[in-house]
């Protein structure tokens, strides 16, 4: 979540990897993993800059993600929207 969150603080121009090692002091093959997870997600469009990539979240997935969860969410009474007011059945 961390990645992610990060990710979206710097949206839409998105972060590289080396960036975002040094900002969440993780190591490489760490955020390798996590990156990688994202992205077959779905949840991350990555743009090649030279010998470096840039990611960064994809948030029309996103926002799919979240309406597929919110589905079933409060017995179907809720949307993302109406849990911005307050959910109530």
């Amino acid at each position: 979540m961390d990645v992610f969150r990060l990710l979206v603080r710097h949206a839409p121009d998105g972060l590289t990897p080396g960036e975002m090692t040094a900002r969440l002091n993780l190591p490489a093959p760490t955020l390798s993993f996590h990156l990688a997870q994202l992205s077959q997600a779905g949840l991350l469009t990555v743009r090649k800059e030279g010998r470096s990539r840039r990611y960064a979240p994809d948030f029309a997935a996103v926002r799919g993600l979240v309406d597929f969860l919110m589905k079933d969410c409060c017995a179907g009474a809720c949307t993302a929207l109406a849990l911005e007011k307050e959910c109530t059945r």
